[in-house]
């Protein structure tokens, strides 16, 4: 059996010694001398953090429940989790205040009952310490899944005992600096807190025109009326037809032939007066007006079939487009030809929108790409919009789109709800997409 060795000289007053020496591991308890209708804490492989020491003994049973198939233990007690991930992960703990001063929990635990003069606190912050449970890791026994640190073993583990009072000065210092960890990460958690704010209130002055005040003072030539902004997209589009019809015809009619586009959507007038009033040249029109929308495929069932997997074409799914940072980079799964054939394949630069599980998080691809139906993909009219306006409108009214999914477990909104969303739409000369992109991702 391979121990816990120390590796450096020890400072002066300190000695070696092994844990039984300063710990009685798995005491045991009179029952005989406890009535069963005793009321003790209870505490259970959950009650337990993972690597913070902190435990909950708020639960309570009789003791007839617990006599028998449960850990006893009283207070000042260490708990140590003795089986594979609990220990890895560091579920550990010093045993506080007990109903009726005593406690039971989970057969997985080791006790360690700190023997005279042992710190209880340093016992555990040894015990709890990374390379102690790396160690121990290294010398579980059992099965895959099941594999536990034995008495034994944990009995004969080597460390490092200083004077008691040296004891109490280093679990002193350690717990000082927790401390300052601890409001550190505080802090940084305000800040973060603090930046989400400041965003979404940029994103908001940025499509109420308050980013581009100083342009429309500059160039008042250039701006247009909403009428004339509205039938430019009409016309942008009837252009992109007739080119997207040009190519299709040189290509021998290759494909399927475009589609016409339809008559631009007005908003109604009710629908107008409960919107923010905007600058002039600018007007509002719908998502779908500015560039096209579709929901990704994915029609064989079932949807894990293996028989779909394992080609060339990257197969994403709405957590890939949550996890990354504007631009998919990563994918985990490929489809082969036939998940192709049932799928369909996206271009590079398509923005994907996730309408299930994760609503409307956003992300451009970064490479061609197949996605189900929880995510629609939106390809910009380019001479109408830029692909990155878009992308930052929607992140600035997730909250607003999140609304029109149904209370239900699964949250889901759906194609038709982002064909829709009303967006606030400017010429390309009017925005300043430049300063936006750069005060968005906070660069000087």
């Amino acid at each position: 059996m391979t121990m816990a060795k120390h590796s450096t000289e020890l400072p002066s007053g300190w000695r070696p010694t092994e844990l039984s020496e300063i710990a009685v591991i798995n005491p045991t308890i009179d029952k005989a001398s406890i009535p069963d209708t005793l009321e003790v804490s209870f505490v259970p492989m959950s009650g337990v953090q993972a690597g913070t020491g902190g435990i909950d003994v708020s639960q309570t049973r009789l003791f007839g429940e617990v006599r028998k198939g449960y850990t006893p233990f009283q207070e000042g007690d260490v708990l140590f989790a003795k089986i594979t991930p609990c220990m890895e992960n560091g579920k550990m703990a010093v045993v506080p205040e007990l109903k009726s001063g005593v406690g039971f929990g989970s057969t997985e635990f080791h006790v360690l009952r700190p023997r005279q003069g042992i710190s209880k606190n340093y016992l555990y912050y040894y015990v709890s310490s990374e390379s102690f449970r790396r160690e121990a890791e290294h010398n579980m026994s059992g099965a895959v899944g099941q594999r536990r640190v034995t008495t034994p073993y944990l009995t004969a583990c080597d460390l490092p005992l200083p004077p008691q009072h040296e004891q109490h000065r280093i679990v002193a210092k350690i717990e000082e600096l927790f401390s300052e960890l601890d409001k550190g990460i505080e802090s940084l958690k305000t800040a973060e807190a603090q930046l989400k704010v400041y965003r979404q209130a940029l994103l908001k002055h940025a499509f109420e025109g308050k980013l581009s005040v100083q342009w429309r003072a500059d160039n008042p030539d250039k701006l247009e009326t909403a009428d004339a902004l509205l039938k430019s997209i009409q016309q942008k589009r009837a252009q992109r037809y007739q080119q997207q019809l040009a190519d299709w015809e040189t290509s021998g009619k290759q494909g399927s032939k475009p589609k016409a586009p339809k008559l631009l959507r007005l908003l109604a007038a009710e629908e107008s007066a409960e919107l923010p009033e905007l600058p002039t040249g600018w007007a509002y029109t719908y998502l779908a007006e500015v560039g096209d929308l579709g929901r990704g495929k994915s029609k064989h069932r079932p949807r894990n079939d293996p028989r779909l997997f394992g080609g060339i074409y990257p197969f994403l799914q709405t957590g890939e487009v949550r996890a990354a940072n504007r631009i998919i980079r990563k994918y985990s799964n490929t489809y082969n030809e036939f998940g192709l054939q049932q799928s369909k394949l996206w271009p590079t630069g398509t923005l994907c929108i996730t309408i299930a599980a994760n609503i409307a998080e956003t992300a451009f691809l970064g490479f061609d790409a197949c996605f189900p139906d929880s995510v629609v993909g939106f390809s910009a009219f380019k001479k109408v919009v830029l692909p990155e306006y878009v992308n930052f409108f929607i992140q600035g009214v997730r909250t607003r789109i999140e609304a029109y999914a149904p209370a239900t477990a699964q949250k889901n909104i759906n194609l038709e709800t982002l064909e829709n969303l009303v967006i606030p739409y400017c010429g390309l000369d009017a925005f300043d997409y430049t300063q936006l992109i750069r005060l968005v991702r906070g660069r000087t």
